[in-house]
């Protein structure tokens, strides 16, 4: 039983250190997509547009008129309406001409369609900036856990130097030099730790969590950003043309203006008023039964601007989309050449430089322990592995960073 108990604490801790959630890119991604208040308040915005498709296809209300008699001078009485009064009854029905209700309906329609595709293209920006914030604050940490590492061991040679300079066997500049390298590596640090904070913000208020995120990312996770792509601009510029929710907004937009401009032309159609009429003794005859009929005549609003207003949105629109149509394929291009150029500089390090590294690292801080080598010799050594572990770290950023821009690019996931 204890050793149950043990097994399951060790599991839990393995997830959660100290209010840190050790998550992979996919965890993110599912806890965003749940939690996100962002997307979840976006989701009304479909549901209102829906609604309104279905207020496009309700009809006007008829309307019911009475004609009762107030007073009666002849027998000086009031409310006369019995069956020597007089009273009259009618109702009317509003009757769409020209197609006005269908023209309202596929107009509704394609704006509902509009309102899912700025959701999907919300869903696209906040994806890319999740899985931004996520690799930023995953190579940050391993480049504090490099200078964490030097800054323990500088920090041991200060502590056991300042013993041997108050008993005056090492002189007070050596002491100085490896305080002045401390102080170095304490700015990289900070500077490092104000990126982790502002992207760890970023990660839990897209992730409506509390706790601070820890990001994990495999050696097969990476290796995906570092396989070859061969550039078919034509190919890539199909593939966004067809996931993009942006792009696919400028076709919707133009689609919409030509439903609108054919709406506005409906409306410029006179609707017919179609009722029913009884009066008990107005008429010609008692008890007179009538049909009403009504229509406007358009002899002056013959809604001239507004039809002029949905043709001129309606170049506006394509305009706007042939000038889209060259910003993605210029995004495409840039954002590609951006990933290869990262791929290709990776791609030159050495597979062995780390372990080298490593072993260069050990090497030399054991013979400066056993006095081998001096301490000018010592600290530029620290100073040059320290600047080459973050470069090469940054390396592995700006690929996979580039790499996710080019997915968010095209909105595929090639990697």
């Amino acid at each position: 039983m204890k050793k149950l108990i043990g097994l399951v604490l060790l599991l839990f801790l393995n997830q959660v250190v100290f209010g840190q959630k050790i998550v992979t890119v996919k965890d993110c991604e599912n806890i965003f997509l749940e939690n996100n208040l962002v997307l979840l308040a976006s989701h009304y915005n479909i549901d209102a547009s829906k609604a309104l498709i279905i207020q496009a296809r309700i009809w006007d209300n008829p309307t019911f008129t009475a004609d009762l008699n107030a007073y009666n001078p002849e027998k000086e009485k009031y409310f006369y309406n019995g069956s020597q009064g007089a009273k009259s009854f009618g109702i009317e029905q509003l009757i769409y001409l020209g197609g006005k209700k269908r023209n309202e309906v596929k107009l509704a329609q394609a704006t509902a369609k509009q309102t899912e595709l700025e959701f999907d293209e919300l869903l696209r920006t906040l994806k890319f900036q999740l899985r931004k914030s996520f690799y930023t604050v995953y190579f940050n940490s391993k480049n504090l856990e490099t200078i964490d590492r030097q800054l323990s061991h500088i920090e041991d040679l200060i502590s056991s130097y300042s013993v041997q300079t108050q008993k005056g066997n090492l002189p007070l500049k050596d002491l100085v030099r490896l305080q002045s390298l401390f102080l170095n590596f304490k700015n990289d640090r900070i500077e490092v730790v104000n990126s982790t904070i502002e992207e760890q913000a970023n990660l839990k208020l897209l992730l409506n969590e509390s706790e601070n995120v820890v990001p994990t990312l495999t050696d097969i996770d990476f290796e995906k950003y570092t396989k070859e792509i061969s550039l078919d601009a034509k190919v890539l510029e199909n593939i966004a043309i067809e996931s993009r929710p942006d792009y696919l907004q400028q076709q919707k937009n133009i689609e919409i203006n030509e439903l609108n401009i054919k709406y506005q032309k409906s409306l410029a159609i006179p609707d017919l008023t179609l009722g029913l009429a009884y009066a008990q003794r107005g008429g010609a005859f008692h008890n007179q039964k009538n049909v009403t009929l009504g229509i406007p005549l358009p002899l002056w609003n013959k809604n001239k601007g507004n039809i002029q207003v949905a043709k001129a949105l309606l170049e506006q629109s394509k305009l706007e989309k042939q000038a889209f149509d060259l910003q993605l394929q210029t995004e495409i291009a840039s954002n590609w050449n951006k990933w290869n150029e990262s791929r290709k500089n990776y791609q030159l390090l050495n597979p062995k430089i780390n372990a080298d590294f490593e072993m260069v690292y050990k090497g030399i801080l054991e013979n400066f322990q056993k006095r081998n080598i001096s301490l000018l010799e010592f600290t530029d050594f620290m100073e040059s592995y320290n600047q080459a572990a973050i470069q090469m770290n940054e390396l592995k950023k700006k690929l996979v960073l580039s790499g996710e821009e080019f997915n968010s690019t095209i909105n595929k996931d090639l990697f």
